[in-house]
């Protein structure tokens, strides 16, 4: 076993909620007390559990022996997907009011920024849940078996995505140009051009990947949000985030967040998951909307 830690406060039951709701059948397994996943690191295949224990903050990590000898890699990846980096006390400090009911909101991140680029095309004008379903239906057909346990698959790879007919994603209940933008962006990754990483220039690299087929701005954003774990992306044309800035066009609704910067990816969350929130109404948001 494995241990990593993290600076309290933390809301596990949330994270927990969040990945539970988008958990794809045959890659992930989410309790309230543990989270459970296949990975697949450099040829070698296996599944990890995190268990969070509260009292002493740390996490503890199993991972099968199929996964031993990238226990490094898979370490520093799943604390990138739990955010384990992230010092709350700074981030209640930046966003003042926004962030202190919940202090312990973080940053749900990614394995993979590939497999999250996968995930973000699939959720395109389609609930949470029927994004899950459309992972899951991809995976059944293309993800590699987990000798460590038989009730796995993988995420399947670029190369096995990238060699899918079209039509055969079509057939899982997709339109055809999101199926050929999946296999696009499988085929980026093998051909090495896809930025697996953050690149120095978020901003810049956000509107690269606009420029790849069937990534419009809000894929783009929310790719870096969670498969870069960008800490200061917002998302002005976000579907929610438009109902909490009532009456406020994309261009005020992204000054207003300015504010909260270099941490508005975690302002966006506190705003998406507190109810009834809605901005100011001094003199600051007035001057916004002239």
């Amino acid at each position: 076993m494995y241990t990593l830690t993290w600076q309290p406060p933390y809301d596990w039951q949330w994270m927990f909620g969040f990945f539970g709701a988008r958990a794809v059948t045959g890659i992930e397994t989410v309790t309230p007390a543990y989270y459970e996943r296949s990975f697949a690191c450099e040829e070698h295949k296996g599944i990890f559990r995190v268990t969070p224990d509260l009292a002493s903050h740390t996490l503890h990590v199993t991972l099968s022996p199929g996964l031993i000898p990238v226990a490094e890699s898979c370490l520093t990846r799943i604390a990138r997907l739990f955010d384990l980096a992230c010092d709350p006390q700074q981030i209640t400090d930046a966003l003042g009011d926004l962030g202190a009911a919940r202090p312990g909101l973080r940053l749900p991140g990614a394995m993979d920024a590939y497999e999250q680029g996968v995930r973000a095309i699939l959720g395109q004008l389609v609930s949470v849940a029927m994004a899950a379903k459309l992972a899951s239906r991809v995976v059944a057909l293309c993800g590699e078996p987990v000798n460590d346990a038989p009730e796995y698959v993988c995420f399947p790879t670029p190369a096995a995505l990238a060699a899918v007919d079209p039509l055969a994603l079509k057939a899982l209940g997709m339109p055809v140009k999101r199926a050929e933008s999946l296999i696009h962006l499988a085929q980026s990754v093998v051909d090495g051009t896809f930025p697996l990483f953050p690149p120095e220039d978020i901003e810049a690299g956000m509107k690269a990947l606009q420029q790849r087929p069937g990534i419009g701005r809000w894929t783009a954003n929310y790719l870096a949000l969670r498969g870069w774990q960008a800490k200061d992306v917002f998302l002005p044309d976000d579907y929610l985030i438009k109902q909490r800035f009532a009456g406020m066009t994309p261009a005020q609704i992204r000054r207003y967040a300015q504010r909260w910067q270099p941490w508005r990816s975690y302002a966006l969350l506190h705003i998406w998951y507190t109810d009834g929130w809605t901005p100011s109404v001094d003199g600051e948001i007035a001057g916004v909307q002239q």
